[in-house]
């Protein structure tokens, strides 16, 4: 019969910012727990002195390249691991207890994973990484101690969400570069259980892998990049869980979004609406066998005929036509590349602070100095007349750069989910070619799990008030575009419009609360797994605000309430006025064109009021969302104002009305209206 025993290291200096360090120590004279089922790893005790906790990364390696996740982004500015042992059975994680940590408790990882059958003698070792200045920390000592009394395996056999099976070779996942690793997926379909032991049938290959995130970064539960490679390192484009082949995707780890669901909620709206926003997939992960929770699976945003479908600009097209598209942007954190606005952000903050915009596609350490010179002009040239005398003016005003109806709805969706990030940190938006159009477009939705009533800094938790006006309440380098926007009558109107269409329609209160009720039984069993890995139930998660649900069926009924009261509030006090369910440009004080009904059912009406404004022949184009012509009307200048009714034949969904001049240049960037047929 096996006996207890302990194996003591020895240990050493942890550099300060530095990459992982190993501590050694050799194991011996144990019997194989396949042979002895009932025996095996009990406990890692540490002892760690290092004045800011939350720097630390800890792992335990088996001999057979099994890695345990003790520890890591915990404890804040606390000092200290000191008698901290890690057991499968403890009462307490290692996540819900605070600095400084000394006694029992249960890793971020499934201790039991190395009891697996393999040959326990060898080399274990703990590695260790320091991830910031300034401060550098001394491991003291740790053991492995083995025993009758092993850690237990996770609890888990199947379940409903696809599942993600990744094996890291024995590496730890940095934050970047990326590493190549394997991945497997499990998908048997719908109504059907994954199981933990099921073969990869939707993928089981290479891939690059490293995580990801700003603040993020800081969390339990890791983000990941995730790009799909082959076997010597290269990019390979594959269908992951049905969406389109591409290599580059998103594993999102909801950590301090107890709903699980927030992001999930944008892009799917965001796509009702008839904008391109992220494809998802909820799934279950386990890395290096061990369980890491209730990830969903995203697109990465990224040009591509079913992602951004914007022009390829390529690193030759530094000239020309080809220069002028298509570049994806961001309005985001200060980096090593991207430039700053020429205009200061809005006037409740000092002069000095500057908005930031981010290369994405180009990405910084591609695109071109000409590219670079070009997209920074064109964003200039926006800002300029945005912030101009006559910025409402249809021709030479801020519509001239700006497509307005991807305006509408990007504000329209983080104001309804009061996103205190939006407009701020990652808001995107890209510029399409000349020969597409030569706007600016808000978009693609991305980072959404601070709105819905989860953020409880500067008001944005309150079912009141504007995001928007964010700056009233906290200091930030915002830029003035919106607060500028909301003065021209003219979009004031058309997002009243835009609003009641929706409002009658994908944003009904059934609509939303049944995708949140939906989804919420989707996750039923996976939750519990989650949350029995992440015991934070009634436990502040920043910026969770007051009350902290106790769970998870409280979590969503606070959030559906606050949904509630949010779209009252913006039924009674989105400014603005919309005279009919139509749409219209306006200038020279009046509207030049309206389209109605919206929704419309049959036919619609397209009435040109102004028809001076209209010399030579034009065109109107009838184009569905993927950019395909479905009626072309050609128009000639009349006196008085003329109604062209658009009959019926056209398909249920959205469409896009285009305007045009005899040379084919685009007058107006097009307007969405809604069939209801």
């Amino acid at each position: 019969m096996a006996t207890a025993q302990q194996f003591a290291g020895q240990g050493g200096t942890i550099p300060d910012a530095s990459g992982f360090v190993a501590f050694d120590v050799s194991v011996a004279g144990l019997p194989v727990s396949a042979a002895f089922p009932g025996f095996g790893l009990e406990k890692v005790c540490i002892d760690v002195i290092h004045s800011y906790d939350d720097d630390l990364e800890i792992y335990l390696k088996a001999p057979d390249n099994t890695l345990i996740y003790l520890a890591g982004r915990l404890g804040g500015d606390g000092d200290n691991f000191l008698g901290t042992c890690f057991r499968g059975d403890a009462t307490e994680s290692i996540n819900s207890a605070s600095a400084p940590y000394s006694g029992q408790y249960r890793p971020l990882g499934v201790l039991g994973n190395v009891n697996n059958g393999h040959n326990p003698n060898g080399i274990w070792q703990l590695l260790i990484r320091d991830v910031a200045a300034p401060d550098q920390g001394t491991l003291l000592g740790w053991s492995v101690s083995f025993s009758s009394n092993p850690a237990p395996p996770f609890g888990y056999s199947a379940g409903n969400l696809p599942l993600v099976r990744i094996n890291t070779l024995g590496q730890a996942i940095p934050g970047g570069p990326k590493i190549m690793a394997k991945m497997e997926l499990v998908d048997n379909g719908p109504g059907m259980l994954n199981g933990l032991n099921d073969s990869a049938n939707a993928y089981n290959g290479w891939i690059g892998i490293e995580k990801r995130g700003h603040s993020s970064s800081s969390f339990a539960q890791p983000q990941y990049n995730v790009e799909t490679r082959d076997s010597l390192g290269n990019n390979f484009n594959v269908s992951l869980l049905g969406m389109p082949e591409e290599n580059d995707w998103v594993l999102y780890g909801p950590y301090n979004d107890k709903s699980l669901m927030r992001n999930v909620l944008t892009y799917e709206f965001g796509r009702r609406m008839g904008r391109y926003a992220s494809r998802w997939r909820f799934c279950e992960v386990f890395v290096n066998g061990n369980y890491q929770g209730v990830y969903t699976f995203f697109e990465s945003i990224k040009r591509d005929a079913a992602r951004v479908n914007i022009s390829n600009l390529q690193p030759g097209d530094v000239s020309g036509t080809e220069l002028t598209g298509g570049y994806i942007c961001s309005i985001d954190w200060p980096d090593d590349g991207g430039w700053y606005s020429q205009f200061p952000p809005d006037p409740t903050q000092p002069a000095s602070n500057q908005v930031y915009f981010q290369y994405v596609e180009p990405p910084d350490d591609e695109i071109q100095p000409e590219q670079r010179a070009y997209i920074a002009s064109f964003v200039d040239s926006f800002e300029t007349a945005l912030y101009g005398p006559q910025f409402t003016d249809p021709v030479n005003g801020w519509r001239r750069f700006a497509a307005e109806g991807s305006f509408l709805d990007f504000f329209l969706m983080n104001e309804l989910s009061k996103n205190v990030d939006g407009y701020r940190l990652s808001t995107f938006f890209y510029k399409e070619k000349i020969t597409d159009g030569n706007k600016i477009h808000m978009g693609p939705l991305w980072d959404f799990n601070l709105a819905w009533r989860n953020a409880d800094y500067c008001g944005n938790n309150l079912n009141g008030g504007w995001a928007y006006r964010f700056t009233d309440f906290c200091q930030w380098d915002m830029p003035n575009w919106w607060r500028r926007l909301i003065q021209d009558q003219g979009f004031q109107n058309r997002l009243k419009c835009r609003w009641t269409q929706l409002r009658e329609s994908i944003f009904s209160n059934n609509a939303i609360l049944g995708f949140v009720d939906s989804t919420a039984a989707m996750l039923g069993q996976a939750q519990q797994r989650h949350y029995q890995l992440y015991p934070v139930w009634g436990t502040y998660l920043w910026p969770n605000p007051q009350p902290l649900a106790q769970n998870y069926a409280e979590e969503i009924t606070l959030m559906k309430s606050w949904i509630v009261q949010r779209l009252t509030f913006m039924d009674n006090y989105l400014p603005g006025i919309c005279q009919n369910t139509g749409l219209s440009i306006q200038g020279n004080s009046k509207d030049l064109l309206s389209i109605y009904p919206n929704p419309f059912a049959g036919a619609f009406v397209i009435q040109l009021n102004d028809p001076s404004f209209f010399s030579g022949t034009t065109r109107l184009k009838i184009l569905d969302l993927q950019g395909r012509i479905c009626r072309t009307v050609r128009v000639l200048p009349e006196s008085g104002s003329q109604k062209i009714e658009i009959g019926s034949g056209l398909a249920p969904g959205m469409y896009l009305i285009q305007l045009e001049d005899s040379e084919n240049n685009r007058l107006h960037q097009q307007w969405m209206v809604h069939s209801g047929n």
